[in-house]
């Protein structure tokens, strides 16, 4: 349910759909990301490649269409639109909708992660310990991340 998050930039046209700019969640392994596919920070990550793409082919704003998901303040579609937005491209919103920066940038689950008792981190964080992340330092892998986006063209 949660392993991968794909955003995209549709246009209509009365001969169907035609998509402008798509994002894959699994792409952001190709700038360094070792972690979920699926959490907030990766959402946030998903959202400024595809604002970087969008740019690039002169896309410059946009409409949320969440489909029929719910509207739930702070999920993962909100972070991906925080990071559109931080991006460059004009998306309409309310800004209290959006995650925090904390949430956006993993500090809950470093925050979490230095509240578990000793010995007990590689259970609850198999994934991060196998790619070699210390969820502790979830922040800074984020902002690794997000520094090698940011430098795209």
């Amino acid at each position: 349910f949660l392993k991968n998050i794909q955003a995209q930039i549709v246009e209509f046209t009365p001969d169907g759909d035609r998509i402008l700019a798509s994002v894959h969640s699994t792409e952001l392994k190709k700038l360094g990301w070792k972690t979920g596919k699926g959490n907030i920070p990766s959402a946030y990550l998903v959202g400024l490649l595809m604002g970087k793409k969008a740019l690039v082919k002169n896309i410059k704003e946009a409409v949320l269409d969440r489909g029929m998901h719910p509207s739930v303040k702070g999920d993962r579609i909100y972070a991906v639109l925080k990071g559109v937005t931080e991006a460059g491209v004009s998306v309409p919103h309310d800004t209290s909708i959006l995650p925090s920066k904390e949430r956006l940038e993993g500090k809950h689950v470093a925050l979490y992660a230095s509240s578990l008792p000793q010995g007990t981190l590689k259970s609850r964080f198999s994934d991060y310990v196998k790619n070699s992340v210390n969820p502790s330092e979830l922040e800074q892998h984020v902002n690794a991340c997000k520094k090698k986006i940011m430098s795209k063209p």
